[in-house]
């Protein structure tokens, strides 16, 4: 079988160097406003950071097809009815500047708004979406949407493709499928071959990825084709281009077989690194638009009084919906108080000279259910 997944080495960088790499072209329009409102007053969203191409979308007054960037057009407040094809993946999801496809499951949407507390004692989504990536309807439907995509291996970059050709062939074989496709059954069934192959398996079975006049787009040739074929003779001056041997039938088909693709050729793990590709890749998106006035604030031993840092965003106002503050060394800078309707964290000095501290603040921003983490240094001077 074809392997259908996404490519290794893709994860082997650092998180940061990766997140950079990813994010850079997504900032470019969107850093000043988080619903990329257009001038016809609606919003655009975008199914994933990088992009679902070719899915139908339908809003009480929007609807069209995502195009290579994954975006749709709706007006705030409306929900998504999205399908692949004739096929439906999900209906009601809350339409926003992204939508994941953790947002497509009703069980899941709700957990995401529920943080995790870290090791520092700092609230962060980051936790919670890890633990529902293990979800196994989540991974069937990530899993089937990668083996979609146009190409064998979802390069760096790249969000998934799933082009017209794809969907004319899956909407024609559809209807003949021994049952529903269900993202709700287990992997294994999910996952079945042989003589009773799944009703995933069998619509892969039927798609070519391949233009359609390519020879993997044939039928194969049959075993009886195969023995009623000539041998090819020994003596290479007496062969006929014209004449398809036995042994050309034969690799022939092998090479036809092996372009057919299964949902056993992208695995959970696949799964679970592209969506976590994809979600830290918004998560760094988001974060890059907020920031500190300074990353390092420096005050004298002697000025104990009440200091304080805002939280600001690019383009616009921080409007936050919460806020949290830790600091690593209390017995030299200790926080005061922290606000989310002022966005702004106050300390204190409270040690030696020489001593320092860095100031960790958690916040999340009204819009989303993502929390961002910005640090200030404190340098204690003589």
């Amino acid at each position: 079988m074809a392997a259908v997944h996404l490519a290794r080495s893709l994860f082997t960088p650092p998180r940061a160097l990766l997140a950079a790499l990813i994010v850079a072209p997504l900032l470019s329009g969107c850093v000043s406003s988080d619903s990329n409102n257009n001038g016809g007053g609606t919003s655009t969203g975008t199914i994933n950071a990088l992009g679902v191409s070719g899915l139908s979308y339908q809003t009480s007054s929007q609807s069209g097809k995502t195009g290579i960037k994954g975006h749709f057009q709706y007006y705030p407040g409306e929900t998504l009815r999205l399908k692949v094809g004739d096929l439906l993946l999900a209906e009601d999801v809350p339409a926003q500047e992204w939508v994941t496809l953790l947002e497509f499951l009703p069980e899941i949407r709700s957990q995401l708004t529920t943080p995790a507390v870290d090791a520092e004692g700092l609230s962060t989504h980051r936790i919670t979406e890890q633990q529902l990536l293990t979800d196994v309807t989540l991974t069937n439907l990530t899993r089937f949407l990668l083996s979609l995509n146009w190409s064998e291996n979802l390069r760096e970059g790249n969000g998934i493709d799933i082009r017209d050709r794809v969907l004319q062939q899956m909407n024609a074989a559809l209807p003949g499928l021994s049952g529903p496709i269900d993202f709700r059954v287990s992997e294994a069934e999910f996952n079945a071959t042989g003589a009773a192959p799944s009703p995933a398996n069998q619509l892969l079975t039927s798609i070519c990825f391949y233009p359609p006049d390519d020879e993997l787009c044939q039928t194969p040739p049959t075993e009886d084709e195969i023995d009623q074929a000539p041998d090819r003779p020994e003596d290479e001056d007496l062969w006929d281009p014209n004449i398809e041997y036995k042994e050309d039938l034969r690799n022939k088909r092998q090479r036809i077989l092996d372009s057919v693709r299964s949902m056993e050729d992208v695995d959970a793990e696949d799964a679970r690194l592209y969506l976590t590709r994809e979600l830290d890749s918004i998560s760094t998106t988001i974060g890059n638009r907020f920031y500190l006035e300074n990353h390092v604030a420096k005050h004298p031993a002697s000025d104990t009084g009440i200091k304080r840092f805002e939280i600001r965003r690019i383009g616009g106002s921080a409007e936050l919906a919460d806020i949290e503050a830790i600091t690593t060394r209390p017995q030299d800078v200790s926080v005061h108080s922290f606000s989310w309707q002022t966005a702004d964290v106050e300390y204190f000095i409270g040690g030696p000279a020489g001593g320092e501290s860095e100031i960790v603040t958690s916040f999340l921003p009204d819009s989303t259910y993502r929390w961002v983490r910005k640090t200030l240094r404190v340098v204690i001077t003589p």
